[in-house]
């Protein structure tokens, strides 16, 4: 008797869910498929409510696998061990992973140890920085995948100068641009900055959460300095995460930031609630992955608190710039008057990335064709 194809999609945090989401649908509309949500349960997000899989549309995870916290050993030891029970339970037709947190190395190394194919989503970028966990996790996933799902040249190019064989690549696009635009008419209707009594597109939008720049004092102090600096010249709002924010109160530079009037200090914010507000800022200070990307597509200036970033085509195409902690307030100040050089929108981050990965999976587990290098539907 025919059977649907299953496919695992495999989900540590809320923002994998965000990469998962367009994909789920995408699938779901095929009647040769059977998506499966596998939540490993890596991180526990107070965000990830039922309002949160419900501006998503998803159900409930299928499978959670309730890994918990611990060191990087443990939490890829733990997934890789209650996944495995899983596939020993029922194999899917395929597996994919995400991004490059411990989960997605963990998942791929069980099921590629049982036999079972896997595709990688944001394959191909590098930070070429090996003392960041995420690198390892890119690299060795990249390694041992069926298939790479790559969002930018960049990408391609990285794998086959690693030795990568060609056939295994495919260029789909940023699966993040099809969440923000699938999430759109909620985010327009937020309006986060009425909430917060600021003016739209006078502002900055700040989060901060990397290692490097709120576990070290000194470097926090910089930082801190610097944003009441730049908060003189442009209004601030920065939620701030749990763990910048335990390190802020530690040193007693949260009391810096919030004495001033002219920073407005948030709590963590739901993905809805982010976006309402970068819609409408004026540019952005981060340290994080995906708001490069967000701000490259909307047009927003960003500034990355990063000595390397993973996704250089938002700087060499984009609106992305890198900036120290102890110089950055100077690059704000030259944005403000001078604004930025022309950019442009990558090729393929138009919001159908997901509909190319569910043509690609047809493919692999219908056709049996292999993948190749796509571009504009060109060979």
């Amino acid at each position: 008797m025919w059977q649907p194809k299953t496919i695992h999609l495999i989900a540590a945090a809320r923002p994998n869910f965000m990469k998962i989401a367009p994909l789920y649908h995408a699938l779901s509309k095929e009647p040769w498929a059977e998506p499966i949500i596998v939540h490993t349960g890596q991180h526990y997000d107070l965000n990830m409510s039922d309002a949160f899989f419900k501006d998503l549309k998803l159900p409930d995870p299928h499978i959670h696998l309730g890994i918990g916290s611990g060191t990087h050993a443990e939490q890829t030891g733990r997934v890789m061990i209650a996944y495995e029970k899983e596939l020993l339970k029922n194999q899917p037709d395929l597996t994919v992973v995400v991004g490059d947190v411990n989960s997605t190395v963990a998942a791929t190394l069980a099921a590629v140890k049982l036999g079972v194919k896997v595709a990688h989503l944001e394959a191909g970028l590098r930070s070429f920085d090996r003392t960041m966990p995420e690198e390892i996790n890119r690299i060795v996933t990249d390694s041992l995948a069926d298939i790479l799902w790559t969002p930018s040249v960049d990408g391609d190019e990285n794998l086959k100068k690693e030795g990568i064989a060609k056939e295994k690549i495919e260029r789909v696009g940023n699966i993040m641009i099809d969440s923000l635009e699938m999430l759109r008419p909620v985010i327009e209707k937020q309006d986060m900055c009425k909430k917060l009594n600021i003016k739209p597109k006078n502002f900055g939008l700040v989060t901060l959460h990397r290692p490097s720049n709120v576990d070290k004092s000194d470097v926090l102090k910089s930082i801190t300095n610097s944003l009441v600096q730049i908060s003189e010249k442009l209004h601030l709002v920065f939620p701030i995460h749990p763990r910048t924010r335990k390190n802020l109160q530690q040193t007693g530079f949260l009391k810096m930031l919030t004495d001033c009037s002219t920073i407005t200090v948030t709590v963590p914010l739901t993905y809805i609630q982010f976006m309402s507000l970068l819609f409408n800022a004026r540019l952005a200070i981060t340290d994080s992955g995906g708001i490069q990307e967000e701000t490259t597509y909307l047009g927003i200036p960003c500034l990355t608190l990063r000595p390397n970033t993973e996704r250089p085509i938002t700087i060499n195409q984009g609106t992305n710039r890198l900036g120290k902690p102890d110089t950055f307030s100077i690059e704000v100040t030259n944005i403000l008057n001078n604004g930025f050089l022309p950019h442009k929108i990558p090729e393929l981050w138009d919001g159908a990335t997901a509909g190319r990965i569910t043509q690609s999976i047809d493919r692999y587990i219908n056709q049996q064709d292999s993948p190749e290098i796509r571009t504009n539907g060109q060979t």
